[in-house]
């Protein structure tokens, strides 16, 4: 699984700017309030406290994700949002898969098909690309002194996860998606804090791009995360480096 995840790279690109910033505590917002929607006691509510999870990691105030759950009252009470997932094909063959969070189907098939087809891309049929990937529960924890990698080995050996890394100053921690709760409440349990704590689709391999496909490529991945309905995209594209610091 070593450099699967590309921690580092992904997380300055996603946090470079406010404007991502707030763009992505927005859909994080949603994701918390649908997932409290009927229950928003996350003791009780186990999807909401692995939204949570993934909303502290990505250092979203508390105040926010208060106010996210209480949505589930109000503004979403009569809405029903439906998760739905696309997947397709950008510039130079690359698999891309799309997560979305919608209230109209229609309104976001179109979105992203157009999206898509506008930088050289285009949507396909379920299937033809997930198989490329892997459904991964991830964590990506702070390496200190307290926790050292004889610590971290055994914690994940306790906390049954199949697979971890060592990076120069973190450590990656991959489980099933089935164990990825269970994993999720033990590092809580020995106040393990996360930089990332999420269930997302790994490519077993990936791709290079150059010239015109990497700019289109790019300008795809900017497009499909400006639409407010999609809430993550994966790809199998080696983004170099000195494009997404």
């Amino acid at each position: 699984m070593s450099g699967h995840s590309k921690w580092h790279n992904i997380q300055a690109k996603k946090g470079k700017t406010d404007a991502a910033r707030g763009a992505a505590f927005t859909k994080l917002g949603r994701e918390i309030a649908v997932a409290a929607k009927g229950n928003p006691n996350p003791e009780t509510n186990s999807k909401l406290a692995d939204v949570i999870a993934k909303a502290k990691a990505a250092n979203m105030p508390n105040d926010t994700i208060k106010r996210s759950i209480a949505k589930a009252a109000g503004e979403l009470a009569g809405k029903d949002y439906k998760e739905l997932t696309y997947e397709g094909y950008g510039a130079g063959g690359a698999a891309v898969i799309i997560k979305t969070l919608t209230d109209n189907v229609n309104r976001t098939a179109g979105d992203v098909r157009s999206a898509m087809a506008k930088c050289g891309g285009q949507m396909g049929n379920t299937g033809c690309v997930s198989y490329m990937f892997d459904n991964k529960g991830v964590f990506v924890i702070e390496k200190t002194v307290a926790l050292d990698e004889d610590t971290m080995m055994e914690y994940c050996l306790e906390a049954e996860a199949e697979d971890y890394t060592v990076e120069e100053d973190v450590y990656e921690v991959f489980t099933t998606p089935e164990n990825w709760s269970a994993a999720r409440r033990y590092f809580e349990g020995k106040g393990v804090t996360f930089l990332e704590a999420e269930i997302k689709m790994i490519p077993q391999n990936y791709i290079t791009l150059d010239g015109e496909k990497l700019e289109q490529f790019e300008k795809m991945l900017d497009r499909l995360n400006e639409l407010d309905d999609v809430q993550d995209v994966y790809h199998n594209v080696d983004l170099p480096d000195d494009e997404e610091e």
